[in-house]
């Protein structure tokens, strides 16, 4: 299967990108092997990088009510080179429940798995469904027969005629489903809860995921889809129809599930505007489309509140077509080539900023520590040199090197010696910081809230329970800031102290940055204020409620709390990484050094040879640093974004 678009040239571009950021990490970790700089704690630090890397997705949701165009959008952008629809995508209500695109990179395997709609009886919540593959229903995919797997992919839009009753009881609003024709006190609900399609698509082998979702009624029965999967997306692409408009169920779903406060779209929300085909007018012509369509984009963009640049006008049906069939100006006409520009220039963009920040600098300062400290080698051997006159050996220059040597040794290891005491110092610190959210404290803030609540036979009562939850919460998470702070401020005047001396580097501390994790708390705080205020959870009984709560938001706290734990972890650790690593690798080099000038001051070979092997260590040296400059050129290489944009603008300056 052929790739084709921008997209797909440029996911590509960015797995590159990520493949040799992760080879030059590898070549860091040898070649500080190779100097004797190597230490456990540079090397916990890369492999976190690494983990960083290898463990990178990109996940966009596809929201939108029923008949938008969602899963015909996803099969024009992934699967026209099959030659036909994949996904179920005819007329009506198709996709029935959120959908999972992806790669099972660990399986290495091409599969459907379908989760049972009557699972929703069951106790475990959907992130834990999730984890177990015996509650799921597995299909195997054929990529090799198209037919073969379009008749096994069609089984997601499978529906069940159940009661009313039923119906309710399963978590639907009954006023949002279609009636059974066949049984007119019936209604139709989705077969499955969920699926997952692992497909060995190009993109999807290059960390790409697709959450497409169905429409309002099942955003609004799945709560942790909206609490969790979707807040949790790169970034949303919600689906408009062009003939029209920004519609009532349109404009619930853009306020309540996707414009809200804690949304963590940090990517973008852009609104897709499909069907402009259903505008194209063969008797006005081209221009009276164009001022049409341009017409709803500018509306559509005011009722969202959005700018109009990021409302895209595509036909996924043309554009699936013009692919299908290698037309390329009724590709371009579709307009679908603009939404993946929109993907590449703006979420991908996000990614390569994501790690620039996060592993790109950090990678950056570890390699100019350990070039300066073979820089400093490099400017001893060569006094070492300078002492190796033409005629004898300067003894006195050699001495004089010497005492140097064994003088910023001894400053080094007695900086080692005071650093190893303020990193103990910094442990207990991060004991302290580790109690007050520890997974005792978190596991007794759980059996609170669930005594409060099975005690409560009151609706006020519940809703209180669980502002309580997160109220305990709130005040672990603000304790921990302010001792956080407190504990930055001593890493701070540690480091102060030790840039003092000009022999050292001026080196910034690692920060804890526990402010971010008070704002995700209060994110998730609001999410469970609408969550007690929704009608629907409300109106379930007790028992469900409470099922409910714990499945969906103490599930997610969980979550956030253990990231919590696992900052707070890490923090004390490297907080005096940089200048515990700079320390380090100085006296590394002095103790060769100074045995390198000892065996000069005793020996009594030629000079000519002292010479030679001095100049032959120089250039060797002289080429480990060669290669650490090669290895730092590499990696700040601008990510391809960037480099589009440069080839971009020289062309436009041209």
């Amino acid at each position: 299967m052929q790739m084709n678009g921008s997209l797909s040239q440029q996911v590509e571009a960015y797995h590159d990108w990520k493949k040799e950021l992760i080879r030059q990490i590898a070549r860091y970790r040898l070649w500080l092997q190779d100097n004797d700089l190597f230490s456990e704690d540079v090397s916990d630090r890369i492999r976190h990088g690494l983990e960083l890397l290898v463990e990178d997705e990109l996940t966009l949701a596809f929201v939108g009510e029923f008949s938008r165009g969602k899963t015909e959008l996803i099969n024009a952008l992934f699967f026209a080179g099959y030659g036909q629809r994949m996904l179920p995508s005819e007329a009506g209500r198709t996709t029935m429940c959120p959908t999972e695109l992806f790669f099972d990179r660990n399986r290495n395997r091409n599969y459907l798995q379908l989760l049972p709609i009557d699972t929703r009886r069951e106790e475990p919540s959907l992130q834990q469904l999730r984890r177990e593959d015996a509650w799921w229903e597995h299909h195997e995919l054929d990529t090799s027969s198209p037919d073969t797997m379009r008749e096994v992919l069609s089984e997601v839009a499978r529906v069940r005629s159940v009661s009313v009753r039923e119906a309710r009881e399963l978590g639907f609003d009954e006023k949002m489903l279609e009636s059974d024709p066949e049984h007119n006190d019936n209604v139709l609900i989705p077969a499955w809860r969920s699926a997952r399609i692992s497909i060995q698509h190009p993109l999807f082998e290059r960390g790409l995921r697709i959450l497409d979702t169905p429409g309002l009624n099942a955003l609004g029965s799945e709560p942790e889809l909206t609490i969790s999967m979707l807040p949790a997306a790169h970034a949303v692409i919600f689906l408009l129809s062009a003939d029209t408009g920004v519609t009532a169920s349109d404009m619930t779903i853009w306020k309540e599930h996707i414009a809200t406060e804690d949304s963590d779209h940090r990517a973008g929300r852009f609104a897709v505007l499909n069907k402009v085909d259903m505008l194209w007018d063969d008797l006005e012509g081209e221009s009276h489309s164009q001022d049409a369509i341009r017409r709803v984009q500018r509306d559509t963009a005011r009722h969202l509140n959005i700018t109009p640049d990021d409302v895209v006008p595509v036909s996924a049906k043309q554009g699936l077509h013009g692919r299908v069939r290698d037309n390329q100006s009724l590709f371009d006409h579709s307009g679908l080539g603009n939404l993946e520009d929109l993907i590449v220039d703006r979420i991908l963009q996000y990614k390569e900023d994501l790690i620039t920040q996060s592993l790109i600098n950090d990678l950056v300062g570890m390699l100019q520590n350990s070039q300066a400290a073979m820089q400093s080698r490099l400017s001893s051997m060569r006094e070492e040199l300078d002492a190796c006159r033409e005629h004898r050996v300067d003894r006195e220059a050699l001495k004089r090197l010497a005492e140097r040597s064994q003088q910023d040794y001894d400053f080094y290891y007695r900086k080692l010696i005071t650093l190893r005491s303020s990193r103990r110092l910094m442990q207990s610190q991060g004991d302290l910081l580790a109690d007050m959210v520890s997974q005792e404290r978190f596991d007794q803030h759980v059996s609170k809230i669930r005594h409060l609540m099975g005690s409560s036979w009151t609706t006020p009562g519940l809703s209180r329970a669980m502002d309580h939850f997160f109220e305990r919460l709130e005040n672990d998470f603000n304790n921990l800031l302010m001792e956080g702070r407190l504990a930055e401020k001593m890493v701070g005047s540690i480091y102060r102290r030790y840039n003092e001396d000009n022999r050292t580097r001026h080196l910034e501390p690692i920060p804890l940055r526990a402010g971010r994790h008070l704002i995700a708390l209060r994110d998730l705080r609001r999410k469970a204020d609408r969550f007690r205020r929704n009608p629907r959870n409300l109106l379930s009984g007790q028992n469900r409620l409470i099922q409910r709560f714990f499945n969906v938001m103490v599930t997610e706290a969980r979550r956030l709390h253990e990231r919590v734990r696992a900052d707070v972890d890490r923090w004390p650790r490297e907080a005096l990484l940089p200048i515990m690593q700079y320390s380090l690798e100085q006296k590394k080099l002095l103790e060769h050094q100074i045995r390198r000038v000892r065996d000069m001051a005793r020996n009594d070979q030629t000079l000519r040879s002292e010479r030679e092997r001095l100049t032959d260590r120089i250039a060797e040296l002289e080429k480990q640093l060669d290669l650490a400059d090669g290895m730092l050129r590499q990696i700040r290489r601008p990510p391809p974004t960037q480099m589009q944009q440069k080839v971009v603008n020289l062309s436009g300056i041209a």
